[in-house]
């Protein structure tokens, strides 16, 4: 079963059981990922690579909102964020600890042959592959950056 077939699938179990709230989020869930095969014109649905980065960026955009409520002083709005972001997390692939990334980095490292962070890019290439959605970007960056320095 595919990512966004496994989503429909849930979205219908959501509906049958009445949960408001996981049903918002998949209905929003399952728009974003409509938006992006129109995006794409994808005549079909998207696979499960782009469904994931799809999910990425509204978990993203939750992760910012919740920032941004907690610095406004509002933690109704973040709770309900951070209940959002839950929901979303079940359908990303299990990320990797800091063990795990600091392996794939420091092997990355020796096979592109970086000394300096100058070549901190091509490192950053090559892992953008290797990890392929089980780490966000900065936490990437901050790992190669400090194997590197």
């Amino acid at each position: 079963m595919t990512l966004p077939e496994r989503i429909d699938a849930d979205l219908k179990d959501a509906m049958r059981a009445k949960d408001t709230s996981r049903l918002n989020v998949l209905r929003m869930l399952k728009s974003a990922l409509k938006y992006a095969a129109i995006e794409k014109s994808s005549e079909n649905q998207l696979d499960d690579v782009a469904a994931s980065q799809v999910i990425r960026k509204q978990v993203k955009q939750r992760q910012d909102s919740i920032e941004s409520f907690e610095k406004g002083g509002r933690p109704e709005l973040a709770a309900k964020e951070k209940e959002e972001l839950k929901i979303l997390n079940a359908y990303l692939p299990k990320g990797l600890n800091e063990d795990e990334l600091a392996a794939i980095v420091r092997e990355t490292i020796t096979e592109v042959g970086a000394t300096s962070k100058a070549q901190m890019g091509a490192v950053m290439k090559a892992l953008q592959t290797k990890v392929a959605g089980r780490a966000d970007g900065k936490t990437l960056s901050q790992e190669v950056s400090r194997q590197l320095g």
